[in-house]
């Protein structure tokens, strides 16, 4: 009955909007909330096709074959030492731009998370994927300013982007260069 160029899965979730992920191993999932209809998930998939297409081939070409060294599994050793790299990094981009913004943050954790590039919590415990350090250096600091930007306003409203413009006005190029280039950073496990 339905049809798209790709297999996808579904997950239902309290979730308030949908949402499409595609995994570092090329998987599709459509992340919806409970309520909503499989009429109007297909209907926003077959709009959002090419933009799935376009992804999906940019993840072909780029992805590495099991023979490049590249591709090897990341020892614990090395796994280890970028984590403590990620963690000088995160520290000093953190204290820069929270004085910079006049905002206070309570434990910085670096963690390799599947899904978020960085978070913030309510009482200002801020997370962040180690994997960033291989980014872009404007990038890295997009997801610094991002997640302080979270201890003025605790939410992703036009209020908040106004606050991360304000300290990184070219920001919406990081963000642009996450969406279409973030999956690289998983070529190695």
């Amino acid at each position: 009955m339905y049809q798209h160029p790709f297999p996808y899965e579904i997950i239902y979730s309290n979730r308030k909007t949908l949402a499409i992920q595609i995994t570092s191993d090329s998987r599709v999932r459509v992340r919806a909330p409970r309520q909503m209809s499989r009429a109007e998930i297909e209907s926003f998939l077959t709009e959002k096709e090419s933009w799935v297409l376009k992804h999906l081939r940019n993840m072909t070409q780029t992805g590495t074959s099991a023979s490049d060294p590249a591709s090897a599994p990341l020892s614990d050793s090395e796994r280890r030492r970028y984590i403590h790299m990620a963690r000088e990094i995160f520290t000093r981009q953190v204290c820069f731009y929270a004085d910079r913004m006049n905002v206070s943050y309570g434990r910085i954790s670096i963690r390799e998370q599947k899904t978020r590039w960085g978070s913030c919590s309510s009482a200002g415990n801020l997370n962040f994927n180690w994997r960033l350090i291989f980014a872009p250096p404007a990038v890295l600091d997009y997801v610094v300013v991002h997640e302080l930007a979270h201890r003025k306003e605790m939410n992703h409203s036009a209020a908040f982007y106004a606050i991360v413009e304000q300290v990184l006005p070219d920001y919406r190029s990081s963000q642009k260069w996450l969406r279409e280039n973030g999956h690289q950073l998983w070529l190695r496990k």
